[in-house]
């Protein structure tokens, strides 16, 4: 089916926090895993150190992907350079560190991979986070064949990611099922389109979606069969952690 709407300038195939199930998630190590098996996006979680640094991390917590405790956001970014973010994961990436988005910025310009920036903020700091990584993304991706796209779960973000930087492309995460009010949300938002939960997906959202204008990428699809069909729904991307059995030239 043709579907009226925005062309989606970026690859069909996004992956998820760089190689992030096969390497410690959120990294450069999973970045340049996932650029090896051919991906040409990568999706990645952006918040803000203590001295408003702009990092990749998921959690507002260190724990789970570290071997540091407690808030990221209580810690300066000197501090947050000691934190081994790899061990966690196995042995071969012990010492990783946490990158930061200037970091991330480098490589993927360097090596030609676009980029999602869900921004992430640490609680209560939305509208503080929306901002500083817009005001980044603008500064860094300057000149840049492809600007990235800003996604977020936070309108409050994404309404300061837009007053910030309105030139740069953004998209309304949506968690569970799509609010009935989705439209009027993604109007205000000036937000090209949404990122949906494929627990969630159906044909029908999917169509009433690009019907209205608006691009969808789905997330996270690890299963080649479902992708294919998203895909042939008419979804514009679909975000993965199966890089190995769901490479781009595997649907390409």
């Amino acid at each position: 089916m043709t579907h009226p709407g925005p062309q989606w300038p970026y690859p069909a195939l996004i992956a998820h926090r760089g190689a992030g199930r096969h390497a410690p998630e959120n990294t450069l190590a999973a970045f340049r895993l996932g650029a090896r098996q051919g991906f040409k996006m990568m999706e990645y979680d952006v918040k803000l150190s203590r001295d408003g640094v702009a990092m990749l991390l998921h959690d507002d917590s260190l724990d789970r992907t570290s071997n540091a405790s407690g808030n990221a956001a209580e810690r300066s970014w000197a501090e947050l350079a000691e934190v081994d973010a790899g061990g966690w994961h196995s042995a071969e990436y012990a010492g990783e560190p946490l990158p930061s988005l200037h970091a991330i910025a480098a490589y993927t310009l360097a090596n030609g991979i676009c980029s999602n920036i869900e921004i992430k903020p640490h609680t209560g700091l939305e509208a503080e986070t929306g901002t500083q990584v817009a005001r980044l993304a603008r500064k860094l991706w300057a000149g840049a064949t492809q600007a990235p796209l800003l996604s977020s779960f936070s309108e409050t973000a994404l309404e300061a990611a837009l007053k910030e930087a309105p030139e740069l492309p953004r998209a309304l995460l949506i968690a569970k099922e799509v609010p009935a009010d989705w439209h009027d949300r993604v109007q205000r938002l000036q937000c090209c389109g949404l990122n949906l939960n494929d627990r969630y997906t159906t044909k029908s959202i999917v169509d009433e979606v690009r019907k209205a204008g608006c691009t969808v990428a789905i997330w996270t699809v690890n299963d080649a069969a479902r992708a294919q069909e998203l895909l042939d729904w008419g979804c514009n991307a679909i975000v993965t952690d199966e890089v190995f059995s769901m490479t781009p030239d595997k649907f390409f």
